[in-house]
């Protein structure tokens, strides 16, 4: 097997909740696994959460953003373009994208991280993951953002309304547009009507404070449901897994790091 010009390299690291990495591009790809904790991946596409089940791929050269949500371990990789020319299958996709983990790709990263990334069986594992990485799951914590300024504009008010609180009137007129062109504009550039878009925004915005400990109830309180069970139904709806299933499994996956 050839050597790889220029080198894959692997960073295994510790961040605090609130740091940042701010936004930025590279030549590499990058391949970002959240071993234990939780971080937010912003491209100009949209805004995933990353909990420990999902793994995000960034191409060369796309700006983007990593937030750091509690405090995390981060499994970063990082794929010069010659090494994905040698490497990656012919159909792998050239777009950003975040992936369900599926067991064989949590195996095969946790023993490329003790491994010598630049032998044989380092460079075999590496081809492994990226034809992994092709059978993308879609996450469900995927938020898409709207391309126009419109859109962008009617998208921060509402992720900074985690509560729900704003009348779409009061929230259209704030970003100095109509009830009509808001509601119109979201299934166009984002594939989902404003009222589903906004309620993602709130789940995904609850999915952090669960990752810090506070109780359910709290949190469903702290988003503006009216009961528990409201949340969990609509919690379920977007992650697939109730609030006390979603955190059962984020437990025990920083159990086993």
């Amino acid at each position: 097997m050839p050597d790889l010009p220029p080198k894959v390299t692997l960073h295994r690291v510790l961040k605090r909740r609130t740091e940042a990495l701010p936004e930025h591009a590279h030549d590499q790809a990058q391949l970002t696994f959240v071993a234990s904790g939780l971080a937010q991946l912003r491209t100009e596409g949209g805004v995933w959460l990353l909990p420990p089940q999902l793994a995000a791929w960034v191409p060369p050269e796309m700006p983007h953003r990593l937030d750091i949500m509690t405090d995390a371990e981060l499994l970063v990789v990082l794929w010069p373009p010659a090494a994905l020319c040698a490497l990656a299958p012919e159909d792998f996709p050239a777009r950003d994208f975040v992936s369900l983990v599926s067991p064989l790709l949590r195996s095969l990263l946790d023993a490329l991280a003790e491994s010598d990334i630049s032998s044989e069986r380092g460079r075999i594992m590496l081809r492994l993951i990226l034809h992994e990485l092709r059978a993308i799951e879609q996450a469900p914590t995927y938020l898409p953002m709207p391309a126009s300024e419109i859109g962008l504009r009617v998208a921060e008010i509402a992720l900074a309304d985690h509560r729900n609180d704003l009348p779409l009137e009061t929230l259209a007129s704030r970003a100095a547009t109509s009830m009509r062109t808001a509601s119109r504009r979201f299934p166009e550039e984002t594939g989902m009507t404003l009222k589903a878009w906004r309620q993602r925004a709130r789940i995904l915005w609850a999915v952090p404070e669960l990752g810090q400990g506070k109780a359910i109830a709290q949190v469903a309180r702290e988003t503006g449901f009216a009961s528990t069970a409201a949340f969990s139904h609509a919690f379920r709806q977007v992650m697939s897994q109730t609030p006390s299933e979603f955190l059962a499994s984020y437990q025990h996956d920083e159990s086993i790091v």
